[in-house]
């Protein structure tokens, strides 16, 4: 652990685990000031959860975990045919498995759902009851913030809206997330056309907007901005993305010099960082990025690992007992197997996500 980590660990000292209200601004906020930030993962099942937990544990790194609605309904099975119902259900059961396992790998946690845009504020909505449910039972919410993405409609209404909720959250001890400027891609069926690597002004937040937003909900609450500065969900050719980190740096000055409150008064979040080029993200976290979101190179990593253990394994997949052997092929085709690869995969691809974001060994959870 570096001299900074070992420096950033003692002064705060948090409880392994999730973490929320206060603990989670402190977090935030360490990862902002100290210039590193947290890779973000969207998770499916527990496979995905443990994979992501102990890749932060063997890098003594803390992370984020996440669900879009679509994670969150899978969690709680396909066959539930009520989705709004299954969307809720799933992520307070991937919470609670997070909260019931997370402390046991010493580090601390961020537990958070991923793009809410109009038609799944039911969503966010249940589960602000659910941890209201859980504040009366524990103390503590189950999640420690939530994203809202109401970027596609004007800038006036995505901040009531956020405001409302944020009033909601606030006092449990969960923060908001607020997307200005869209997110160009495709993630759970929220998102927005990436134009052929055209400049896309909707892809591009105006510094006066992040302002106007800071100003009317940091009074409310916590709130970390995902301001758009060409970002894309997937990963696309060379050319056809257009990052401009310089967008963060100067939506930084307009509220440094609005409100007084230092250089980088914003949490900062970029979203649709798989593909990314390592010296925009160093840029990017550099400006005040805490929260790098990596869905699609997770993804590729689970699944590709599985499918070269299959190809190699391939007799294994089609008999039950090996051509010409007569013995049986389970110890290949057990899933604890397969899955098991697929987690591995997850795990090696972390550890180059917290190296390149400067996450490495700075866990602030103390020792346990």
């Amino acid at each position: 652990m570096t001299d900074t980590a070992n420096a950033v660990s003692h002064r705060l000292g948090l409880k392994p685990g999730v973490v929320t209200g206060a603990d989670y601004r402190r977090l935030v906020e360490t990862c902002r000031d100290e210039g590193y930030a947290l890779p973000a993962v969207n998770v499916v099942g527990t496979d995905s959860i443990n994979a992501v937990l102990e890749a932060a544990a063997r890098n003594r790194a803390d992370v984020i975990i996440q669900l879009s609605n679509g994670g969150a309904r899978f969690y709680a099975g396909e066959g539930m045919k009520d989705a709004d119902q299954a969307r809720v259900l799933g992520a307070v059961a991937a919470a609670r498995h997070v909260h019931t396992v997370a402390a046991a790998y010493g580090v601390c946690v961020i537990l958070h759902t991923d793009h809410a845009d109009r038609k799944l504020l039911p969503w966010i909505s249940g589960l602000i009851d659910a941890s209201e449910e859980a504040v009366k039972e524990t103390g503590r919410p189950l999640f420690s913030s939530h994203m809202i993405d109401l970027s596609a409609e004007p800038l006036e209404d995505n901040i009531a809206e956020c405001a409302t909720f944020l009033r909601r959250m606030a006092p449990l001890g969960i923060g908001l997330e607020i997307e200005l400027g869209v997110t160009g891609g495709e993630e759970d069926g929220v998102g927005h056309d990436v134009d052929d690597g055209a400049d896309n002004a909707h892809l591009y937040t105006q510094p006066e907007d992040v302002l106007k937003a800071y100003e009317a909900l940091s009074p409310l609450g916590f709130v970390t901005i995902a301001a758009s500065f060409g970002n894309v969900h997937g990963v696309y050719a060379p050319g056809n993305v257009k990052l401009r980190p310089e967008i963060l740096r100067n939506s930084q000055a307009a509220v440094a010099k609005a409100t007084g409150r230092g250089e980088k008064p914003l949490a900062l979040v970029f979203h649709g960082g798989s593909g990314s080029e390592q010296s925009k993200i160093t840029e990017a976290v550099s400006y005040g990025v805490f929260k790098m979101n990596i869905d699609t190179d997770i993804q590729f990593a689970f699944a590709s690992s599985i499918g070269r253990y299959v190809h190699e394994h391939a007799e294994a997949f089609s008999h039950q007992i090996a051509p010409g052997t007569g013995k049986p092929t389970k110890k290949l085709y057990d899933p604890r197997k397969w899955l098991r690869v697929g987690e591995q995969g997850i795990v090696a691809r972390l550890e180059q996500s917290f190296a390149d974001l400067g996450a490495t060994g700075r866990t602030v959870a103390r020792a346990i």
